[in-house]
Order: C-alpha cells, then sequence, then structure tokens
C-alpha cells in the first residue's frame, strides 16, 4: 500500500520561511509527478507546484518567485521551499504524487498525503 507522508508545517511569521517535505513509500514503480496543493478554509484545494521526474516543474503564479520545488527521486521525496510567507499563505498543504505501483503496471494512480498545517501569522 502507497502511503505519502508529508512534514514540516508549522506556525511562522509573515515574512518567514518553511520547508515541506513529503515522502512516498510503499510497492512503488514509478511516480511520474509530484506536487503540493493547498486549501484554505472555506476554499477549494488549489495547485501550488508540481515537479516531473525529469525535473520540470510548475510553480502557481501566486507564490513563483517566493516557493521552489525539488525533488529526489532515489528517495521518492518531494520538497516545497516557502520563503517571505504571509498570511495568505495559511492553508492545509497536500502533498500528491500519481504513480504507477508494482501490481498495476502500467496504469498510474493518484495518491494524496494527509496534510500538514502552514499557518502565518501577521
Amino acid at each position: 500500500q502507497v502511503q505519502l507522508v508529508e512534514s514540516g508545517g508549522g506556525l511562522v511569521q509573515a515574512g518567514g520561511s518553511l520547508r515541506l517535505s513529503c515522502a512516498a513509500s510503499g510497492s512503488i514503480f514509478s511516480i511520474n509527478t509530484m506536487g503540493w496543493y493547498r486549501q484554505a478554509p472555506g476554499k477549494q484545494r488549489t495547485l501550488v507546484a508540481h515537479i516531473t521526474m525529469r525535473g520540470n516543474t510548475y510553480i502557481a503564479s501566486s507564490v513563483k518567485g517566493r516557493f521552489t520545488i525539488s525533488r529526489d527521486n532515489a528517495k521518492n521525496t518531494t520538497y516545497l521551499q516557502m520563503n517571505s510567507l504571509n498570511p495568505t499563505d495559511t492553508a492545509v498543504y497536500y502533498c500528491n504524487a500519481i504513480l504507477s505501483e508494482w501490481s498495476t503496471i502500467p496504469t498510474s494512480r493518484n495518491y494524496w498525503g494527509q496534510g500538514t498545517q502552514v499557518t502565518v501569522s501577521s
């Protein structure tokens, strides 16, 4: 069974930084894309950033220049470095991975982590 485990959330003052990590584990054959979404109270979940196996990245315009996504394929882990945080970044951040398991080759499925809270105080 595949699991995505996030870490690194917490409370930070405006202007501060946090680094989120997400490690995928289980019977994984390959991971196509790993990414981060966020959901603020009363709002829809939105894409923040994603990165492909080859390292191609997408960063949402709302965080471009402040957030950076990276990935360690050997560890099945993705990171979200968040700088210059402001209160509008407050949300639950969810890790996402599109991957195939050994038992489902070649089909890829969408997996989610449990979410980690990021709170930015003014």
